[in-house]
């Protein structure tokens, strides 16, 4: 291979060759391994990066340009090597298929990473206990009578508002790591620009079932019931996960055109409460006055809630239901775009 690279070459080219060998080595590797190889090995190289195999390539600074760059061949999606061979697809001409294993496996980044910070799932395991024990044994009596009828009416509600302000995770998350320059890392990489965003929302999906299996577990415990059937009940942990899902590419895009973590907590707090608070989570919308009727029923919290009473307790579905996935397809269409345009122009 060396001999072939040096063909025609003076003497000082051939002893640059074989200086860098090494380097050489590993891109005609990289770039001959299957694309889902490529991937996670650019990806533990992001990483973790190997101070001996840096100070290879920096070695030779027009391999380490190529690398980071690349000349694109035309017509063909792929990039020239130092060593002269096609390499992997740009960004820009990622397939979808392609896109969508490199979404999962940063993805799978997200849940390794909890798996190692368990401390990350305090909140959302804790705080769906405080919300039962704070609203249904403070404030339930006063409202209801009893705990125990309060129980029944909230829960549904509390595990919407549980879910709704888990996805404040996502922003701060996502913030902290664009200012660590991890995101620039992943720049760098032959990846789709919406991988690392959607893998980072698919990961925190896992962070979403706990939260509300939390809430469901601990409800059951202390006397809550469900009175349709199993079938139903599972439609309804999916339908709240689908809007939190949905929900999230708002304070996505919120972590990343702000300055500071702090700014996300600040800036999604003034818009959670009251979604949550000014909704049928605590009481009925009949008992408000007539000018909070009508925000309370153009809430998508208060559609989401009342189809969860529905699917748990009994009572309509169909249109409360619809009117919620419609809000999180709308969220989708507008965030998602704006997710990705936004993390573009701070990538640049």
């Amino acid at each position: 291979m060396t001999a072939h690279t040096s063909t025609g070459q003076p003497s000082t080219a051939q002893s640059a060759t074989a200086q860098s060998g090494a380097a050489h080595t590993s891109t005609i590797h990289t770039s001959t391994a299957p694309p889902g190889t490529q991937f996670s090995t650019a990806l533990l190289g992001a990483e973790q990066s190997d101070p001996a195999h840096a100070s290879t390539e920096q070695s030779d600074p027009a391999q380490v340009s190529t690398a980071q760059s690349g000349t694109a061949q035309p017509g063909t999606g792929q990039i020239s090597t130092a060593a002269g061979l096609p390499g992997r697809e740009t960004a820009r001409s990622v397939r979808p298929a392609a896109a969508a294993q490199q979404a999962l496996t940063l993805m799978w980044r997200t849940v390794v990473k909890i798996k190692h910070v368990p401390e990350q799932l305090m909140d959302v395991s804790l705080q769906p206990i405080v919300f039962i024990v704070l609203f249904v044994f403070v404030l339930g009596g006063g409202l209801f009578g009893n705990w125990h009828q309060a129980l029944q009416y909230m829960l549904p509600g509390i595990l919407m508002q549980t879910l709704v302000f888990a996805t404040m995770g996502i922003g701060i998350g996502l913030n902290t790591d664009l200012t660590k320059g991890i995101f620039d890392r992943f720049r760098s990489l032959p990846i789709a620009r919406s991988a690392p965003l959607v893998g980072l929302v698919l990961g925190d999906a896992v962070r979403y079932v706990i939260s509300g299996a939390m809430v469901l577990g601990f409800g059951m415990a202390i006397g809550f019931r469900v009175h349709t059937n199993l079938l139903a009940a599972v439609a309804a942990f999916v339908l709240v996960i689908a809007f939190a899902l949905a929900l999230c590419w708002v304070t996505a895009w919120v972590g990343i055109i702000a300055k500071g973590p702090e700014s996300v907590q600040g800036f999604v707090f003034v818009v959670m409460f009251p979604l949550t608070f000014g909704s049928n989570i605590f009481a009925a919308t009949s008992s408000m006055p007539g000018w909070l009727q009508a925000w309370v029923k153009v809430n998508p919290i208060s559609q989401i809630v009342t189809a969860e009473r529905g699917l748990l307790l009994g009572g309509p579905v169909a249109s409360p239901a619809l009117q919620a996935l419609a809000w999180a397809a709308g969220l989708v269409v507008v965030f998602f775009p704006l997710s990705v345009v936004a993390y573009r122009r701070r990538s640049r």
